[in-house]
């Protein structure tokens, strides 16, 4: 019979010290073709990708969401933020994330990989659900970034409620919502690399 491991309680998570998040230096946001082509060589050393992605939220019941409006991918020292509203751009992420050959590791990536194929037209290969990792690893279902990072590096992963239910869609970003969008990706490639070990 499995074991099921114990994950931190949110009181728990609150007494860690603070996950150390990449600051803007470390985080390019993309909107034209030729941006995009940057992120992409840069991205292409890199075997293993945090993988994200924001949409407009809607508060709305019947109202369906028109995004992603930005994809999120991250290495271990820098992070993309793909605004998706130039054509050519929403070209080179989508030719991105239908590279198998590069793992693109994330949470809760059922949603985000239905409203992918629905907007860039794309099957996302090389997905790794993190989530499922955990669960393999005897972890309660759904683990997040939030638990993930406590279990895995005794550190608490702030995560801004302003930021997260923000406007995804406007045309020119916050820095809040770059160090949201970046950090969640970021977080994202630090577990997949430390479950690696």
């Amino acid at each position: 019979m499995q074991t099921t491991l114990p994950t931190p309680s949110k009181d728990e998570i609150a007494l860690l010290p603070e996950f150390g998040r990449l600051g803007l230096d470390r985080i390019t946001l993309v909107v034209s073709a030729s941006q995009a082509r940057e992120a992409a060589a840069a991205l292409s050393d890199h075997p293993v990708w945090g993988f994200d992605t924001e949409s407009k939220p809607t508060f709305v019941k019947e109202q369906v969401s028109d995004g992603p409006h930005i994809v999120q991918l991250a290495t271990l020292a820098h992070a993309w933020v793909f605004q998706l509203h130039d054509p050519a751009c929403r070209d080179t992420v989508a030719g991105l994330l239908a590279q198998a050959a590069h793992t693109k590791a994330g949470f809760g990536l059922g949603d985000d990989t239905k409203r992918i194929q629905s907007k860039l037209l794309v099957e996302p290969a090389g997905v790794l659900e993190l989530n499922t990792v955990f669960r393999e690893r005897g972890y309660r279902k759904d683990m997040g970034v939030k638990g993930a990072v406590a279990v895995l590096f005794g550190q608490r992963f702030i995560k801004s409620k302003k930021a997260a239910t923000s406007n995804w869609a406007n045309p020119r970003l916050s820095e809040a919502q770059l160090v949201y969008a970046a950090n969640d990706a970021y977080a994202a490639a630090r577990v997949a690399e430390a479950l690696q070990k």
